[in-house]
């Protein structure tokens, strides 16, 4: 199943594709697409649900994010094009929950920015609450899977002197979505192609097999440090094409495009401004 959430920010409905792909009213069954719900996600027939009229805008598709966890340096190709060493562990950090936007809102650079970047990452959301979880047992706390743009300020992210969070939680440098995917119908996470275009041209090309450490292993790895909370969004790293892997670099400007799309989880468009 394939569920969204849509209206203005901070207004959003809860909803759900039908076969068509038709946008269903689901604020008649749940209140929204977020914490307890995502434990047990409807199973409802989308076509007598009402249908949604026009062209509303999508949201992020899970609402009330507790925490926004990114994996770095987590594809093999995209390590050999940063020239670092595969790393031992999963280097995780985190993107502040005011930086999640709708999967076509539009993307604000900050003030003083000028080395930010694009990064087109499978999405995994917490249904369950996980503690102490083993990998074999991991996937059975995912809600669904979804497409995020990990957009990232590389200056902010290595040259201010904290960690990888300053350069990621931007406001905008989250785009979520479009639609939360059920696992029963995106099959194996590690079997998934990944795409981001700039202005039409094509940038990154990825497989999810690709990644060092599987979804089950992040999860599990993260459970050995902290809770994962129903609603929680995991970021799990991006293949390579991003800017500053580029000879020479290139990093987005005002005006720019980026369109990301993951097999199955469907497309997201930005369009990039600039903070007044």
């Amino acid at each position: 199943m394939r569920f969204v959430r849509y209206g203005e920010p901070g207004q959003e409905k809860p909803g759900m594709l039908d076969a068509e792909g038709r946008l269903r009213d689901l604020s008649g069954v749940v209140p929204d697409i977020a914490g307890p719900v995502l434990a047990k996600l409807p199973n409802v027939d989308p076509s007598g649900l009402p249908i949604v009229e026009g062209d509303p805008r999508l949201g992020p598709p899970v609402g009330q994010v507790g925490k926004f966890i990114g994996i770095g340096l987590n594809y093999s190709d995209h390590a050999a094009e940063t020239g670092m060493e595969p790393p031992e562990h999963p280097i995780v950090f985190m993107k502040a929950t005011s930086s999640i936007v709708g999967p076509n809102d539009a993307v604000s650079l900050p003030r003083g920015s000028r080395h930010s970047d694009w990064e087109v990452e499978l999405g995994v959301v917490i249904g369950k609450p996980a503690k102490y979880v083993d990998e074999a047992d991991a996937l059975s706390h995912v809600a669904g899977y979804c497409v995020v743009n990990d957009v990232s300020e590389r200056a902010f992210q290595s040259k201010r002197s904290g960690q990888w969070t300053k350069g990621k939680s931007c406001d905008t440098f989250g785009p979520i979505g479009p639609w939360l995917v059920t696992p029963d119908e995106v099959g194996d996470p590690q079997d998934l192609a990944l795409a981001l275009d700039l202005n039409g041209d094509r940038m990154q090309t990825g497989h999810t097999g690709k990644m060092i450490f599987s979804v089950g292993q992040i999860i599990a790895h993260l459970t050995e440090m902290m809770s994962l909370q129903p609603g929680d969004v995991i970021a799990t790293g991006t293949p390579p094409g991003v800017g500053m892997g580029m000879s020479p670099r290139r990093f987005l400007t005002e005006g720019d495009v980026m369109e990301l799309e993951i097999e199955g989880l469907g497309r997201q468009r930005q369009t990039v401004t600039r903070d007044a």
